[in-house]
């Protein structure tokens, strides 16, 4: 079986997925069916689809009439618009013919020359289907993709005169209190609305966009114009809920309003670095303000559903509608440049001063968490229609945040690439460059350069060479926390150390056995029977007996 071969065989393993599909052959497939099937994977996230291959990944074989693959290309070509490219392939398997047609993921929406428009989606139980797409998903996809802002859409049909001129003086506030654009505050309402983009004119007549509806509408218009913008703010106690707000205020009103109700949940102790009490909060501030800001802005407007904000004996969750947007994943999240699904509004929120400027907001969640020794953000509940963000309810390290502190005063901010090293370290002990890179989000020689800085710094201590080298907390950070036996535990023992504890032992107990030397080294019973035998050999021992009732003393 050659390369290519082995590759289908271990595709029609995985089974059909949303980028794998299999179409039998045996009938001859229709023309139209074929191309259907290729729009659906253009229209998704591209793929493979084979020909001659059953639901259920029994190899059929090609109908004669489509033996010759070269024509494939031009068929689908021709019968899609805009004309989708496909690369086709014919190998042998099991003594049958299979097609293998990679489809590429389309910028814009395709369909067949007979107007059939479909996307591919998973069903309940994770198999994939072909299902129609309709017109209102088609502002999804193209703001997912970047393709269009549906946050500077004009809303023609509202005068800019409908708006709450209230809402602009929180606006102004906003700028003074979260250190927004200065310049801003100095402009007429009408050359802020310009300024920021809320409002242009059409035909002689000031009309808002979506931006400017969410950030200077009324209720009643926001009710009317963006029926799927809501906020929920709840809180439950087991089975029993405490708090259970819906909002669908202006955006900065939502956004003043669900902080305060977020606020009082806020409990602080305080611990003494150096001179200064520093706050340990149960939620940090910041990360929940980057999260919540997060949500409300890359929103997926044209999707229905509320941006939830919840907090359970388990932690505080954040989540809005529409997934990730189009280049950002799960294993990229940390790394991937800065998108919006809403660029316009995302913009004028970072202008306002509301969210962080550079757009690495993600960057204070994980820091809001990581810096107080707790778990990093998770968002693994995260799918194709939602972004959810969970932050666990766990005691803080108090340790851990003393040396974070001390780092700082020291060396000014700790990377989020060295708190999330330094985290794991501390919840699994010994780690090498490989383990680490996939929680960092970059190379092997980025990881390996970030830990180099900190074994410099004397946060880390390193172990070997070569790709086995590892790297544990260090010696120096484990006698800070008053955890010695720790650092023992998880660094090991040198040789001459090793043999100067067992001499030690016997210099204050008169003998050692070899179960005793296991558990004082953390040996096995092999390695302890070698360095006893090294032992006997240097002179430095002599041993009594036989067997189990062997026993060493100086020699």
């Amino acid at each position: 079986m050659d390369s290519n071969e082995h590759e289908i065989a271990s595709l029609i393993q995985q089974g059909e997925s949303l980028t794998l599909e299999f179409k039998s052959d045996l009938k001859r497939l229709k023309d139209g069916d074929l191309v259907a099937a290729v729009v659906s994977l253009a229209n998704t996230e591209g793929g493979e689809l084979l020909l001659g291959v059953e639901d259920d990944g029994t190899v059929s074989g090609l109908h004669a009439d489509h033996l010759n693959v070269s024509g494939i290309p031009s068929l689908i070509a021709n019968k899609t618009n805009p004309a989708i490219s496909v690369r086709v392939e014919r190998c042998d398997l099991q003594g049958k013919s299979v097609s293998r047609i990679t489809v590429p993921k389309s910028r814009q929406l395709v369909s067949t020359s007979d107007g059939l428009l479909v996307r591919r989606r998973l069903k309940l139980d994770g198999t994939p289907e072909a299902v129609p797409f309709y017109p209102h998903e088609f502002i999804q996809r193209q703001s997912s993709m970047g393709l269009v802002d549906p946050s500077a859409m004009v809303l023609e049909e509202i005068d800019a005169s409908q708006l709450d001129p209230l809402q602009r003086l929180r606006i102004r506030n906003a700028i003074k209190k979260y250190g927004g654009e200065q310049s801003l505050l100095a402009l007429a309402d009408n050359e802020l609305d310009g300024a920021l983009g809320l409002c242009r004119e059409v035909n002689g007549v000031r009309r808002p966009t979506i931006a400017g509806l969410l950030l200077l509408g009324t209720e009643s218009l926001l009710r009317q114009h963006l029926p799927a913008y809501e906020v929920a703010f709840q809180v439950l106690h087991g089975t029993d809920v405490r708090v259970n707000e819906f909002f669908c205020k202006p955006l900065l009103e939502t956004f003043e309003e669900v902080e305060l109700l977020f606020k009082a949940r806020v409990e602080e102790e305080e611990i003494q670095v150096g001179l200064f009490r520093v706050p340990v909060p149960n939620y940090d501030r910041r990360a929940f303000r980057e999260a919540f800001v997060n949500a409300l802005v890359h929103r997926d407007f044209s999707r229905l559903g509320a941006v939830h904000v919840k907090i359970t004996g388990d932690g505080l969750s954040i989540s809005n509608p529409g997934g990730f947007v189009e280049g950002v994943t799960l294993d990229n999240l940390l790394v991937a440049d800065p998108r919006s699904r809403n660029p316009l509004l995302a913009d004028v929120i970072k202008r306002i001063g509301l969210a962080e400027r550079t757009g690495r907001g993600i960057d204070r969640i994980y820091e809001g968490m990581l810096r107080y020794g707790r778990p990093a953000p998770d968002y693994s509940m995260s799918d194709e229609f939602t972004v959810s963000v969970q932050m666990a309810n766990v005691a803080a390290d108090l340790d851990f945040l003393k040396m974070v502190i001390e780092q700082e005063d020291k060396l000014g901010n700790m990377p989020i690439d060295s708190l999330i090293i330094l985290s794991r370290l501390r919840e699994e002990r010994r780690l090498t460059t490989t383990d680490l890179a996939p929680s960092v989000q970059k190379t092997e020689a980025n990881v390996r350069a970030t830990l180099e800085k900190l074994v410099e710094t004397g946060f880390l201590e390193p172990h070997g060479t070569g790709r086995g080298r590892t790297y544990t907390l260090s010696a120096a950070l484990y006698r800070k926390a008053g955890k010695k036996s720790e650092y023992i535990r998880q660094a090991g023992f040198a040789p001459i150390q090793q043999e100067q504890m067992v001499l030690n032992y016997i210099d204050r107990h008169g003998s050692i056995k070899r179960a005793e030397v296991m558990d004082l080294c953390h040996l096995d019973r092999n390695q302890a029977y070698r360095m006893l035998a090294r032992m006997k050999e240097a002179g430095q021992i002599k041993q009594i007996g036989e067997h189990k009732g062997a026993v060493y003393e100086r020699a």
